[in-house]
């Protein structure tokens, strides 16, 4: 099996005729990825809204594009694609309000939690919404390769799935998580959680482990979990957000390995963000003697957003006829985070006391 690394999908075809697109919320999230991807795929912003006005605003005036002064002004736009970049609360009650038939895009996560979820998925079922949720991480460049090289074979079967996150991440930008009672898997890990799915299925369970870190007050920043997919598949991540002692030995990467070929990624957004490393991905095929990078030509920030959008379109448009990251198959991702949840407060097996004499 002759392997060419570059031969490998980094990017999802563009939509041919891309329909208008409307946002609702007006936070970092917006000018740091949407927006930039979206300029970057040429899919046409009309505007966007957000209850504070005056951040709406400012953000509008940097892009050049439309502040709606009110929902009503947004629901009015015809056949758009509603870009929902709002807190996971407010998500069911706007969907409640788009025209029935719409498509939208729902940033992550799919609701609070699993009652939100299935309060999401409610609504998109009863107002026959096509929503996908917005987990990215599928979409990235690197993660795109690396599922194609998986669909081709060039690892064989997948037996082996390790995530190694060991990093300082900045907790101190995002003031709002302060309080929240789910933070590193709700907020974090659901990425990756979301992409062991999308390329292993669903397991059949989760051991899982989160905790906090005594110099800060987030409630958790360091998870351990393992994902049960039965004798032949092996998943396991750890996590740490905390790991500050300079970089010569951090890391944020997937180890993944088959019966006949490897592969590892380097998730370099995390590393020393917001500023970040470049992504890496090397992969060790079939039949192959060396270790292969795969020159990648996009990183996950903004170019995953450009794809994740790229398939909404396409699938609105008739041009692609699956919708990767529905809300239905999100809904399951949202049920594995609520089940490490429950694994990480039920009690641990107890361990045999040493017995008297």
């Amino acid at each position: 099996m002759t392997f060419d690394p570059q031969s490998l999908r980094q990017w999802w075809p563009k939509p041919n005729a891309p329909r208008p697109i409307v946002i609702f919320g007006a936070g970092s999230i917006v000018g740091d990825a949407h927006l930039p991807a979206y300029k970057k795929g040429g899919f046409p912003v009309v505007g966007l809204y957000d209850p504070n006005a005056e951040k709406a605003q400012a953000l509008a005036d940097q892009w050049g594009i439309r502040v709606f002064t009110t929902e009503a002004e947004v629901l009015a736009v015809e056949g758009a694609i509603f870009d929902l970049a709002t807190p996971p609360a407010a998500h069911a009650a706007i969907l409640a309000k788009l025209p029935r038939g719409s498509f939208a895009l729902i940033q992550k996560p799919m609701g609070g939690d699993l009652t939100g979820a299935t309060e999401i998925l409610r609504v998109c079922r009863e107002r026959d919404i096509k929503a996908a949720v917005n987990f990215q991480l599928r979409f990235a460049p690197m993660m795109l390769a690396l599922h194609d090289a998986v669909e081709k074979g060039y690892l064989g079967e997948v037996i082996d799935f390790d995530a190694w996150l060991a990093l300082a991440t900045p907790w101190g930008l995002w003031p709002f998580l302060k309080g929240l009672p789910r933070i590193e898997i709700a907020m974090h890990s659901i990425h990756y959680l979301d992409f062991i799915r999308g390329l292993l299925g669903n397991p059949k369970g989760v051991h899982a482990k989160t905790i906090g870190h005594p110099n800060h007050e987030m409630a958790q920043t360091r998870t351990a979990a393992i994902l049960d997919y039965g004798d032949r598949v092996r998943c396991v991540l750890s996590v740490n957000h905390d790991h500050d002692f300079g970089r010569k030995f951090q890391a944020c990467e997937f180890r993944i390995s088959g019966t006949k070929g490897a592969a590892y990624v380097k998730l370099g957004v995390n590393l020393d963000y917001p500023r970040g490393e470049p992504d890496e991905l090397w992969i060790k095929p079939d039949g192959g003697s060396e270790w292969v990078e795969v020159k990648l030509e996009g990183a996950w920030f903004p170019d995953a957003f450009v794809n994740r959008m790229a398939n909404l379109q396409r699938f609105a448009s008739g041009e692609d006829k699956v919708l990767v990251g529905s809300v239905e198959d999100a809904w399951q991702t949202m049920a594995l985070v609520e089940a490490a949840y429950q694994s990480s407060a039920a009690p641990a097996t107890p361990i045999a006391e040493l017995p008297k004499v």
